[in-house]
């Protein structure tokens, strides 16, 4: 029996390209992938018309024509309206497998896949997981650690890594957040003793990680992006350090320091018990946009990555920056289990694909 027909539409966000092709990968069947780049103003036909092409630029996307996938993979809205228009052209045959939070109405999917900071209601359709899906590229890995470890010959272990991520949604990182967390981390290496390994973001301010900057006075190695994006030691870091400090904004951070197993810290970047109106850094586009979704959206539109924060710390695979970390074992699915378990439900959407081809619906 010939594989099956599998396309990938990936974005321009990394993360939901990285577990579009963590799913890909665990299913064990070739794919191509599909370069989906939308323009500035998609929003429009997007919510005018639910299967089109009329938001993307053709010109610099990947071509889409015959013959059609038995499957498609994407996550974000943006791309949604792109694999409503294939599975139109392909009579109703292409399954469509939907990452996170669907814009459409969940009954359009033959499958979603998605973690707490959704309100998804359970039902047969949705797949629910803790963490996003992610493969930790063990290889690369080792392969980093190992040109890392040269230019950290000068700096004393252990090492505690830092990964700074940035604004989003309710989260948004202030100059005034940016010391908070140079004092809490500077402290914590300090107590624990070696040296900080430390990078920003692309979302990150550059005033709130200066800020940030000049709180640091034990030994540490710093990377920033804005330097070129070139040596990235992210995956060093992450197998060099003995320990984790994240931001708690970022899902893909969160489930990349978790999948190590090594102690995890995170950052809380919200306001605390301030109501959101009371603070002038609320009054911009992102985290006015989402205070009006949560306030007055549907409940499927909505977002708080602060339910996987809470999910972290109440299994003790996590603490929040400044408290004591437990030494008691956890008892969770694994992130590839969790993987494992949603390509065995894409399986069987597929098998079922392959039945109504043989039935001739």
């Amino acid at each position: 029996m010939a594989d099956p027909i599998i396309w990938l539409l990936l974005g321009r966000k990394l993360g939901d390209n990285t577990q579009i092709l963590a799913l890909a990968e665990q299913l064990g069947y070739p794919y191509q992938g599909k370069k989906i780049l939308a323009r500035s103003w998609e929003l429009i036909p997007h919510l005018l018309h639910g299967a089109t092409l009329a938001g993307i630029d053709k010109t610099r996307s990947s071509p889409l024509r015959a013959p059609w996938p038995d499957l498609v993979i994407t996550a974000g809205r943006r791309n949604e309206p792109v694999a409503h228009w294939i599975r139109r052209q392909s009579g109703g045959h292409s399954k469509l497998v939907h990452i996170g939070r669907p814009w459409s109405a969940l009954s359009n999917w033959g499958l979603i896949v998605t973690t707490p900071q959704y309100f998804l209601p359970a039902q047969d359709n949705v797949v629910h997981n803790r963490l996003p899906l992610l493969r930790m590229p063990g290889d690369q890995q080792r392969e980093r650690a190992l040109a890392l470890r040269s230019r950290l010959q000068d700096l004393p272990p252990p090492y505690t890594a830092l990964l700074v991520g940035g604004d989003s949604g309710r989260f948004v990182f202030t100059t005034s957040k940016g010391r908070q967390l140079g004092r809490a981390v500077n402290r914590l290496v300090a107590d624990c003793g070696g040296s900080l390994l430390l990078t920003d973001s692309p979302r990150t301010p550059s005033a709130s990680f200066d800020a940030l900057l000049q709180e640091i006075t034990v030994e540490h190695f710093c990377y920033r992006w804005r330097d070129g994006g070139k040596d990235n030691p992210y995956l060093g870091y992450l197998a060099l350090a003995e320990q984790l400090v994240v931001t708690g904004e970022s899902m893909s951070m969160l489930a990349e320091a978790s999948a190590t197993g090594k102690r995890l810290h995170i950052f809380d970047m919200g306001d605390g018990v301030t109501p959101w109106w009371r603070c002038l850094h609320n009054y911009r586009y992102k985290p006015l946009s989402h205070h009006f979704a949560m306030r007055f959206g549907p409940t499927r539109m909505r977002r708080d990555i602060g339910k996987i924060q809470q999910a972290l710390v109440d299994s003790g695979q996590a603490v929040w920056l400044g408290q004591q970390i437990s030494e008691a074992p956890v008892s969770v699915p694994a992130a590839d289990e969790e993987l494992e378990l949603s390509a065995v439900r894409v399986r069987g959407l597929l098998a079922s694909t392959v039945e109504d081809t043989n039935s001739g619906n």
